[in-house]
């Protein structure tokens, strides 16, 4: 196969991967549901006792002294609504919501056009919260709670006293340099009767459409993790058609967006019941029920989870749950992206720039690479080398194709010609593409990453798309190099010749961190080009 041909097979294939991917992002996040089945699956829901969207999502002005509770840690800064104890704000304060901007990127909030909230409760025969009598009024010593100098963990109580005497706490605990955060329930059954609760943790997010673009299609939906299954999306179309209702021992039930996730783990050892709905306000909901705990009269209960807001940052989700780290979803390629990621992390943290560390991962793939690299241009010279005779056979036979086609393999045997062995190569390579394209697009710590000179942020285009015609141009450079076969297809020739500017065009909005990687890597093969050609030569068979 020609060098020509390989090449239109590379952006063949690579134009066939970005249509596929816009094709999983179109399948997802969709607005779109009907009233009518908003309404049934909410009427139909399996989390009948779990408060549903007109009482379980209170607005800010219904709290009992009209303030909020505020907390504040060096990595996050949260608001809780004394009705139910419900996380209705979320900032990252390591995380700008804008590259060039002080204000910490927002992930929960509720205001009146969109609502993403994290909410908890009892339910339960004894529960304090339902759908029928509301939610629990919870009091608190103090509004505002700050995570000390040299404190590790802040401690939030909040304080519920039912009509029947039992004291019910809900104590929320922050970690230093953590997004996780500790939701803890105490209940100290002073009645004479034996009580039963049930907890549950819920994240409700108003459905809108999907952010991404056609060139790098995102993920935004809901998550899961049974026993069963280790990791599964269950977008808003999905949640529109039908209620999830999976019960599993331990799981998780998450909200993803590009780089950021946030999610409610129970314990690993509790049955619990992962659930999903959507309400007829447009409201998306996944969550769990956790199992039920009775207590007798005179005894004291904790029953606990986590709630994690944050970036995908696979460290800290690993820490949580061993399956929590695969909401940074690397596709099916998973099992070459991972160890690319550490690369490409173990390489940052010796340069301490990610831009060289995506260059240092590029000549690293390239070199790897080299021998199949070798092995596909001296194949292709060998089967420019034989075109005089294919020719000559082609005149011999005709039209009779089974002989031509025997005659052509015994010409491939006697000469060593495996005539895949110009195409084989690429395609070998284009896995390791795929999975680097996702390991750059899923991970968090290119965000608002510099390089240098005018390329700020890694994860986003080059303002001045000085990069994408760099990259033309050495994809211009690569073609000149590759001599046109006197037997192409006229056809194939312009579109050889148009190549370079139609990846230019895709290339334009590409995140600078994945031009970057396509441009070294060009820079590089042309190199290898050079070398390679130059042995040829020696061989004759240039």
């Amino acid at each position: 196969m020609e060098s020509q041909r390989n090449i239109l097979l590379i952006g063949l294939l690579f134009v066939s991967f970005l249509l596929w991917q816009q094709w999983q992002t179109d399948k997802a996040p969709k607005p779109v549901a009907t009233e009518s089945s908003l309404v049934a699956n909410a009427a139909n829901s399996h989390s009948a006792d779990v408060p549903e969207a007109d009482t379980g999502v209170p607005a800010v002005a219904v709290t009992e002294n009209g303030k909020l509770i505020t907390v504040k840690t060096d990595q996050l800064d949260v608001q809780i609504n004394p009705v139910g104890g419900d996380i209705v704000f979320a900032a990252l304060v390591s995380h700008k919501m804008e590259l060039d901007k002080e204000q910490p990127f927002v992930l929960l909030e509720q205001t009146k056009d969109f609502t993403y909230i994290a909410q908890s409760g009892l339910i339960g025969r004894d529960g304090i919260d339902s759908s029928a009598k509301g939610r629990a009024q919870f009091s608190t010593t103090a509004t505002e709670y700050t995570l000390a100098e040299g404190q590790d963990t802040l401690e939030v109580p909040l304080t519920y006293v039912a009509d029947n005497g039992v004291t019910y706490t809900k104590v929320f605990v922050f970690h230093r340099g953590k997004f996780n955060v500790d939701v803890d329930y105490k209940i100290n059954n002073t009645s004479a009767t034996q009580l039963q609760v049930q907890m549950y943790g819920q994240i409700k997010q108003t459905i809108k459409p999907s952010e991404s673009s056609m060139v790098m299609p995102t993920y935004r939906g809901a998550a899961f993790s049974t026993q069963d299954v280790r990791y599964e999306k269950y977008n808003f179309d999905d949640m529109a058609k039908g209620n999830l209702n999976q019960a599993t021992l331990g799981g998780w039930a998450a909200m993803l967006q590009h780089y950021f996730v946030s999610a409610w783990i129970p314990p690993a050892t509790d049955s619990n019941t992962i659930f999903s709905s959507v309400s007829a306000g447009g409201l998306a909901n996944i969550g769990f029920r956790g199992a039920v705990y009775d207590i007798a009269p005179g005894a004291t209960q904790e029953i606990s989870s986590q709630f994690y807001v944050g970036p995908k940052d696979q460290k800290a989700l690993s820490a949580i749950s061993e399956t929590l780290n695969l909401v940074v979803d690397y596709g099916f390629l998973w099992w070459l992206a991972v160890p690319i990621h550490w690369l490409l992390m173990f390489y940052q943290s010796f340069v301490g720039n990610w831009g060289l560390a995506i260059i240092l991962i590029t000549l690293t793939v390239r070199g790897l690479l080299f021998p199949l690299t070798k092995a596909q241009y001296t194949s292709m010279a060998k089967m420019r080398n034989l075109q005089p005779k294919l020719t000559e056979l082609k005149e011999r036979f005709g039209d009779d194709r089974q002989k031509m086609g025997q005659a052509m393999m015994e010409l491939y045997k006697k000469e060593k010609v495996n005539p895949m062995g110009g195409c084989l190569p690429i395609i070998l390579q284009m896995p390791i593409f795929i999975a680097l394209y996702w390991v750059l697009l899923e991970s968090f710590e290119l965000r608002h990453a510099p390089f240098m000179l005018w390329i700020h942020d890694l994860s986003v285009q080059d303002p001045y798309y000085i990069l994408p015609l760099l990259m033309g141009v050495s994809m211009f450079v690569m073609q000149k190099m590759q001599p046109i076969a006197p037997t192409m297809d006229p056809m194939q020739v312009k579109m050889m010749q148009w190549m370079p500017v139609i990846f230019t065009v895709f290339f334009l909005w590409f995140p600078s961190g994945l031009v970057l990687y396509w441009l070294v890597g060009n820079i590089v093969a042309i190199t290898q080009q050079k070398i390679i050609y130059a042995g040829l030569e020696k061989k004759g068979l240039k």
